[in-house]
């Protein structure tokens, strides 16, 4: 029995090698040269006249011919395409992580867009915004996101003051130079909040994709390795087509 990864393994290569032997073939048809022959023989008008060799063209391309090539060439990348999408139909698996199944009887077609859409989870799952591991947060039910311990912070302003370097006297002003003081004024109680995610959530996401990954993996290996049937759609065709 053929297995559906072998003829995955050969598809690529009969199709390339009919798409070539196709070409070949058929463009034999398109030099209207080598379809066509000729034969004459030579008769002079009288015994005296001159004896000419017959002369003959021998036809090198016959479109019958090239019908049956091109019907033998086809019928294998037939037979093949039909063996793999009927295979594609009935190989399946189920998709198992940890014990449990998630998927059961789940056909190649669907694994492929699995793995494909659980690549591309995976790199947006990467790339999701994770909390400030410098604050402390704790989850907010009220506001639905996560939330900092109020800070409490003093608000100062700018006092100016005077500071007399010389008293005055009878010839001379007072020498005054004027500086700034901070005063407190009031305090700010600060509270954080954010909408990211804690850094160990998006890990234990990405973790679980990266199992499914390779449970979807292991799957498609299961069911490419399954026996199937040899189909043979191309003889039924051609001698149907070409008879």
């Amino acid at each position: 029995m053929t297995k559906l990864n072998q003829i995955i393994a050969v598809e690529k290569g009969v199709k390339s090698g009919a798409l070539r032997e196709l070409a070949d073939t058929q463009g034999q048809l398109h030099k209207p040269a080598l379809l066509a022959g000729i034969a004459r023989t030579y008769q002079p008008k009288d015994e005296e006249g001159e004896q000419l060799p017959p002369e003959s063209t021998r036809v090198q391309v016959k479109s019958e011919e090239v019908l049956r090539q091109t019907a033998s060439t086809l019928t294998r990348l037939f037979d093949v395409t039909a063996t793999k999408d009927w295979a594609n139909t009935e190989a399946k698996a189920d998709v198992t992580v940890d014990g449990t199944t998630l998927l059961s009887d789940v056909p190649v077609s669907y694994l492929l867009f699995l793995e494909k859409q659980l690549a591309d989870l995976h790199t947006f799952v990467k790339k999701l915004p994770v909390l400030d591991a410098a604050e402390a947060w704790s989850f907010d039910d009220s506001s639905d996101t996560w939330r900092t311990d109020a800070v409490r912070t003093l608000r100062t302003k700018k006092v100016p003051r005077n500071h007399v370097k010389a008293e005055a006297t009878e010839k001379h002003p007072a020498q005054v130079e004027v500086y700034y003081e901070d005063i407190a004024i009031g305090y700010w109680t600060t509270v954080k909040f954010s909408g990211a995610l804690p850094a160990r959530r998006v890990n234990e996401i990405a973790d679980r994709i990266e199992k499914v990954q390779q449970a979807v993996k292991f799957a498609r290996e299961e069911a490419n390795s399954a026996e199937i049937t040899d189909r043979k759609t191309g003889a039924a065709i051609f001698g149907y087509l070409f008879r």
